[in-house]
């Protein structure tokens, strides 16, 4: 799997609630955590965001490149 790093800030109180889950087992590390919590956002917005997407494209087709 090819892969990427992102630099990002986040709020203390939720690395703080991350760093306790890892702390008692339920996460190998942090980057575990923020990488199945963005694979759980998309699965579930994933229609939502086809949605938006095709709606873009539509109205981009529409308009052209203004």
């Amino acid at each position: 799997m090819e892969t990427s790093s992102i630099q990002m800030e986040v709020p203390l109180s939720l690395i703080t609630q991350a760093q306790q889950l890892v702390d008692a087992g339920w996460f190998r590390d942090l980057d575990e955590i923020f990488l199945d919590a963005l694979r759980r956002f998309l699965e579930s917005h994933r229609e939502e965001l086809m949605t938006d997407f095709i709606r873009q494209d539509m109205e981009w087709g529409l308009r052209g490149d203004e």
